[in-house]
């Protein structure tokens, strides 16, 4: 019976043991899969940009604040008033910003969008007098992102940058000659006899076209008046300089569209006497831009708009 008692403690231990390495085992393959589910979703994160979309910016003391505008300025590129406004108010509220650079590099866009940029940066200079913003030209600043730099207290450029083109357009295509080719019957039922304004498969009604016209000269206009409100008497006009051209950055300078040459460097060293530059642009994440365009995609496949739109460019 002793044996049989030994033999039975032993099994007993044996399978205790077991039990125990499984429990561990199983606890270690726990703790194994929430770590690597852990480190999954911080990936994950970096990839949609959660942890990339940031307004502020820290900084250690006196610096330059530097805001990005790059592209076609629309409702939903990089270049919209939606991320542009907030840089520029964080870097006026940073108690360290001794001047805010613009730097631009765009060949226009949405009127309504530049028009709301025009309209912060305006504002801001206001609320932080003592904090000038300057626009800094590299390749390109013409159009719309000609309409924001008008807002700036003074414009650097390149002698090799393009700047200018005062002017708005609005652009389509006719295909009435294609379809009566092809033998194609165009359609169309609208509730409003100018529903279909400028629709490019029917043929252009001059009422239409010279309604199109006026809009577009007030808008015009409206460009014109920001742009003599923010040069002053800086502006050397003439009949070219609202015709819709556009010039470098040396010609530029002659007719007071812009006040001298500097980079970002340069105007942050010698201008605004800060050489430490803080970058405030806010940076759009994989989400936002996925947001942004399956929300285009939407509202793309609902047609209650005009066929054509107006462009600042």
């Amino acid at each position: 019976m002793s044996d049989q008692n030994w033999e039975r403690g032993v099994l007993e231990k044996l399978a205790m043991s077991a039990i125990v390495e499984q429990r561990r085992a199983r606890h270690w393959s726990i703790f194994f899969k929430v770590l690597t589910f852990g480190y999954l979703f911080v990936i994950l994160f970096v990839l949609m940009g959660w942890f990339d979309k940031s307004e502020t910016a820290l900084s250690t003391g006196k610096h330059t604040a530097l805001v990005d505008m790059q592209g076609v300025i629309a409702a939903d590129s990089a270049a919209s008033a939606d991320n542009l406004i907030p840089g520029l108010q964080a870097a006026f509220k940073d108690k360290g910003t001794q001047g805010v650079i613009l730097r631009i590099n765009s060949p226009g866009g949405s009127p309504v969008q530049a028009g709301q940029i025009n309209d912060e940066i305006r504002r801001l200079r206001v609320k932080y007098p003592a904090i000038p913003l300057y626009v800094v030209v590299e390749d390109i600043c013409a159009s719309g992102g000609y309409y924001v730099a008008a807002a700036a207290d003074k414009i650097f450029v390149d002698k090799a940058s393009l700047i200018g083109s005062i002017g708005v357009l609005m652009d389509g295509f006719g295909f009435t000659g294609t379809m009566e080719k092809l033998g194609v019957e165009r359609r169309l039922v609208t509730a409003g006899s100018n529903k279909g304004f400028m629709d490019p498969f029917s043929a252009v009604r001059p009422d239409q076209q010279e309604y199109a016209k006026q809009m577009l000269a007030q808008i015009h206009q409206q460009f014109i008046d920001v742009v003599k409100q923010g040069r002053g008497k800086r502006l050397k006009e003439t009949p070219d300089t609202f015709s819709g051209l556009v010039w470098n950055g040396q010609a530029g300078i002659e007719m007071g569209l812009a006040d001298g040459y500097g980079s970002v460097e340069s105007v942050a060293r010698d201008v605004i006497k800060a050489e430490e530059v803080v970058d405030f642009t806010v940076k759009e994440g994989f989400a936002d831009r996925l947001a942004k365009r399956f929300g285009a995609g939407v509202a793309s496949a609902i047609s209650f708009s005009t066929q054509s739109g107006v462009t600042l460019r």
